[in-house]
């Protein structure tokens, strides 16, 4: 029943597209992939419009969260809220883009982007921030400074010079 094939033929019968199996990078709202464009190296897992989920989603790779969402996300990478993304959860991320609504807590090791028509509600933790024009926020920025690599050379150099000096 679900082959069924209609007994007229078809006047012009229309080619099937080509289709590529590989799959192809999940991409930010707007932006168009193109084949042969390098792709990122990291896989990226989606929670689609039609997604709602309740719980903790903790993750290596990137996220794209296009449905709803609450209680916890964490990534060791990138976070990304389209533009039909709701989450209400609190987020822990290396990296997080917001197209979407956040209602929740944001901990960020990198950079937090909240878009033109992004909103969050919340508070951030974060080295980096770049809020849009048109973007909503709400709550308390904590800007941390990543912790000073320890280099023994200059202090050396520094001997060295005032033992010379001497």
């Amino acid at each position: 029943m679900w082959n069924k094939q209609k007994d007229e033929p078809m006047a012009h019968p229309q080619p099937e597209p080509v289709r590529n199996s590989a799959p192809q990078p999940a991409a930010a709202p707007g932006t168009v992939y193109t084949p042969g464009a390098a792709r990122p190296s990291m896989p990226t897992a989606a929670i689609g419009p039609s997604m709602s989920i309740k719980g903790e989603i903790r993750a290596r790779e990137e996220l794209l969260v296009e449905g709803e969402v609450e209680g916890l996300l964490e990534s060791q990478s990138l976070i990304r809220v389209g533009a039909n993304g709701k989450v209400r959860a609190n987020i822990k991320a290396r990296e997080v883009v917001i197209y979407g609504s956040v209602r929740g807590d944001v901990e960020v090791a990198e950079k937090i982007a909240i878009r033109e028509q992004g909103s969050l509600i919340g508070n951030i933790k974060s080295a980096g921030i770049s809020i849009d024009d048109g973007a909503y926020f709400k709550g308390s920025i904590d800007i941390v400074r990543p912790d000073p690599k320890v280099n023994s050379k200059p202090v050396l150099n520094e001997a060295k010079a005032a033992v010379q000096a001497s």
